[in-house]
């Protein structure tokens, strides 16, 4: 079990890490089929982070970005707030879904070559417990179970600054030429 100032050193190490991805992301937008085509999956990532590509739009309409990438490992941060709020007053299953969406999809995107795209085919959310808007910053990370030629899986789950999980997911990928 973490000490209050483990948490409190991870929470603001988060927020920096936040702030500074946040310093150099693009615009929102979708990346063109020859940006794409040209980098491996784990240069358009780090590209993302570095501000060459533009973050997707999901990622501002929800509020949660990028903070992590690696060769089989993404990580996506968000702080949920009111305006994910399900009419029973807590954070809609939607959110929860999108952010691990995110974060097992691009892990496998990290792993394919260049001119190699993926789509979701498939993927399974357990929700643990309810977010609010006082559960702070949480992070979505997903990683790389396999990925072959034409199929990728993948799982992740989403923790708060404690290491306390939320949710948790795999998911299946289609592989294919872009």
């Amino acid at each position: 079990m973490s000490t209050d100032v483990d948490v409190v050193a991870v929470l603001k190490a988060w927020q920096d890490r936040e702030a500074e991805v946040r310093a150099q992301m693009a615009e929102p937008g979708v990346a063109s089929l020859e940006q794409l085509k040209a980098v491996s999956g784990i240069e358009f990532l780090r590209g993302i982070l570095n501000g060459l590509y533009p973050v997707a739009p999901i990622g501002k309409t929800l509020d949660f970005l990028p903070v992590e990438g690696e060769p089989g490992r993404i990580v996506f941060q968000g702080t949920p707030g009111l305006q994910h709020y399900n009419p029973l007053g807590s954070v809609h299953g939607g959110y929860f879904c999108t952010l691990l969406d995110s974060a097992v999809g691009c892990a496998v995107q990290s792993m394919l070559p260049a001119g190699m795209g993926y789509t979701t085919l498939e993927i399974k959310v357990n929700l643990i417990r309810a977010m609010t808007n006082k559960t702070g910053p949480v992070r979505a990370e997903g990683k790389v179970i396999q990925v072959g030629r034409q199929v990728g899986t993948a799982e992740g789950r989403i923790v708060d600054a404690a290491g306390k999980v939320y949710a948790h997911a795999t998911t299946t990928c289609l592989i294919f030429p872009l």
